[in-house]
Order: C-alpha cells, then sequence, then structure tokens
C-alpha cells in the first residue's frame, strides 16, 4: 500500500512540473525571428548613418547635432541603444566608422570633427574649426587620413596623427556633397552642387581636374564596375557614368523616374541602390542600363542618407519621418540582367525587391503573367525595343 501511494505521488508530481514547464512556456514564447530588423525611431530627423565594419552595429547623426549607436538584430525587439553623444552644437551631417571599427567620425554643421571611442562612446579627439564654414561631408580613407568637405566648396585631407590638415583646397563653387577614393588610395573624387565632380591626387597633393558642368547638383558619387566607372546622381534624377581616367566628361547618363537622385550606395561591381527626395530606395544596374525595382520606401518623406551593411544583407535608410528602417537586399547579387531589354508593363509600377517594398501580392501574378509574355516575345523576336540611357556600352 505504502508503494502505491508513493507512485500516485510521484506521478502527481510529473504531473505537476510538466504543468508548471507548460506555464512557463507560455509565458516565455521564443522572440519572433524577422527578415530585417525592427525601424529605430528617433526624436529628431536623421541626417546620416553608418554600419559599423565587422559587428551588428549601427550609427546615426541627427539634425540636433546628437549622435546614436545602436546594436541590431533580426530578433523582436533586438535592437539596443548601446550609447548617444550630445557633443556637436548644430547638425550632424556625416558619420563614420574607422577601418577597424575603433573610432566613429563625424561632422556636423558647426564647423567641427569629432572622433569617439566606439566602446565607450567617449570624445577622444575634437577638432573645433576645422572648417571657416559648416561641413557637409566626410570619407574615412585609412587609418592615418581623412577627407573632409565643406559648403562652400573646399576640400581638405587630414593627417590625423598630426590633427592637421595636408591638403586644403577649393575648386568647386559650391558644396561638397560627396567624397570617394580609388582602391589604390591615391585618387579621391568629389561631387559638388555646383554640377561638377572634382578629382584630386592625394599623393601627389594635387588638383588634377574638373568635369564639366552637368544639369543639376551633382549629389554623390561612388566607383563602380571594378574601378574602371565613376557613377555621380544628380538632383535633377540622372546618373551619370564617366569612365576612369576619362573623368573630364560623361561617357553615358541614365534617366531615373525619380525626383532626384540624392544618395548612391553600391552593392556589388554593377547593382547599386539609390534614394530620392520621392522617399523610394530603388535598385539600379549599370551597363546595361535598368532599375530593377523598389528595394523600400519612406512614404512620402524625403530620403536623406542609405547605408549598406558589412555582409551586404541589410540596407538602411534614415527619411524625414525620424525612423531609420532596414530593406533586405540579399538577393540583389544574384539578380542577372540582360542586354535584351523586355518590354515594360504599361502600369510603370515599380517591381518589388523585398517583402516589405511596395507591390507585393498585388503584382505577384501580374509579374509571372509578364515573364511569361516576356519569354514569348524572345522566342517570336517581336519585342520593342526602348532605351533608358545614351549608350549602354561599357
Amino acid at each position: 500500500m505504502e508503494d502505491l501511494d508513493a507512485s500516485v505521488l510521484s506521478d502527481k508530481s510529473d504531473a505537476e512540473n510538466e504543468s508548471d514547464e507548460e506555464d512557463g512556456a507560455e509565458e516565455s514564447p521564443e522572440p519572433r525571428i524577422r527578415e530585417t530588423p525592427e525601424d529605430i525611431k528617433f526624436d529628431a530627423i536623421v541626417n546620416t548613418l553608418a554600419f559599423h565594419p565587422t559587428r551588428d552595429i549601427l550609427a546615426a547623426g541627427d539634425i540636433d547635432g546628437d549622435i546614436y549607436v545602436y546594436s541590431y538584430s533580426c530578433t523582436e525587439g533586438g535592437n539596443k541603444e548601446l550609447w548617444s553623444s550630445g557633443h556637436h552644437l548644430k547638425s550632424c551631417r556625416e558619420v563614420a566608422f574607422s577601418q577597424d571599427g575603433l573610432k566613429l567620425f563625424s561632422v556636423s554643421k558647426d564647423k567641427s570633427v569629432h572622433i569617439m571611442d566606439v566602446e565607450e562612446g567617449k570624445l577622444v579627439t575634437r577638432i573645433p574649426k576645422a572648417h571657416s564654414v559648416p561641413i557637409n561631408s566626410l570619407l574615412v580613407i585609412d587609418e592615418n587620413l581623412l577627407a573632409t568637405g565643406d559648403d562652400c566648396g573646399a576640400l581638405k585631407v587630414w593627417d590625423m596623427r598630426k590633427g592637421t590638415a595636408f591638403m586644403d583646397m577649393k575648386h568647386h563653387e559650391d558644396y561638397i556633397s560627396g567624397i570617394t577614393i580609388d582602391q589604390a588610395k591615391k585618387i579621391l573624387l568629389t561631387s559638388s552642387g555646383d554640377g561638377t565632380m572634382g578629382v584630386f591626387n592625394i599623393k601627389r597633393r594635387r588638383f588634377e581636374l574638373l568635369s564639366e558642368f552637368q544639369d543639376g547638383d551633382l549629389t554623390s558619387v561612388a566607383i563602380m564596375k571594378r574601378g574602371r566607372k565613376v557613377v555621380c546622381g544628380s538632383s535633377e534624377g540622372m546618373i551619370y557614368l564617366f569612365n576612369w581616367n576619362g573623368f573630364g566628361a560623361t561617357s553615358d547618363r541614365f534617366a531615373i523616374k525619380a525626383e532626384s537622385v540624392d544618395c548612391i550606395v553600391p552593392v556589388t561591381d554593377s547593382i547599386l541602390c539609390i534614394a530620392s527626395m520621392d522617399g523610394v530606395v530603388r535598385a539600379i544596374n549599370l551597363l546595361p542600363n535598368r532599375v530593377l525595382g523598389s528595394v523600400g520606401q519612406h512614404i512620402g518623406e524625403p530620403i536623406e542618407q542609405i547605408a549598406r551593411s558589412r555582409d551586404a544583407r541589410f540596407l538602411a535608410s534614415c527619411a524625414h519621418d525620424q525612423q531609420v528602417k532596414f530593406w533586405d537586399i540579399s538577393g540583389l547579387p544574384a539578380m542577372m540582367v540582360s542586354d535584351y531589354r523586355q518590354k515594360k508593363k504599361k502600369s510603370g509600377n515599380l517591381k518589388s525587391l523585398s517583402k516589405k517594398a511596395f507591390g507585393v501580392g498585388d503584382d505577384f501574378f501580374s509579374g509571372l503573367a509578364e515573364e511569361t509574355e516576356v519569354k514569348k516575345e524572345e522566342k517570336e523576336d517581336e519585342s520593342e525595343e526602348e532605351s533608358d540611357s545614351d549608350s549602354d556600352s561599357d
């Protein structure tokens, strides 16, 4: 009898434990894993953002001069603010991590350059009057060199070991919107609001030339096609292409059906993402020149900047809606673009390239129909040829 009672008590105890475990499971379910990290909301408009080169960390600077550093994750609720800084007196215009990820550089409307320790969030170095006018753009060249461009078109290249600029040149008549450099760290290129691209040789510390004037402000500059092409965005919704060592005149131009091309971020040698005042992030293929579709959008809000994560899995964007949003771009490198130009849909809607982009669901079956129609046209060789550029030759 005693053995029976013990057995019953044991079974009852096991049942209670299982019940407790089930209750605990209900109370704390596993966090949901998302396709992209959740949006990050801010108290002010974010002007600039940058991804860390080796960790899942994002830095953002806003119009109040504050800088925020977040860790991001696809786990729901996984985004965490690591630290923030309010050292800038006016709007933070650009942020960039050092190549080793230990330092964060920032420039501001208050004319200063700040260098912060990424781990602790402390201000390490401050150059209070780096330019005589507000600074607009920034490029970290290597562990010692830094380039800055200001609102009046002056470019400075700094040796941070000395804290002084060894190049100080003004050849643009308007703000410098973007700065990039070739792989050899020799030729530095600038885009400007005066409609020209500037070419500087930092090895020889000299100015080389300005390109011809283009329509509208040149808003951004990037090197593509394994260093053979330079791409500039325009406030007029144009993409201009230059041949390397042919910087004086464009070799090609590509009109985008957008209000502007405000920011350019290369994803592969041929594919780049652009952001516009219409709030849409588009993916573009160069040579042949095609708009591949929409990566994402800030509805009706001008986008200030976009940035690509170190693994090219995500693109982040910041806009006037005071949010940083993440978009899945992992599928872009696998996209194949042929020289054959397919007949465009009458609706003219952008194809959705991610689940969060406009058009998913509604356009799915029409997309299949379009693909079938294209195959039929290829077979019959009766497609209509359209052109988005003056020349598609490389």
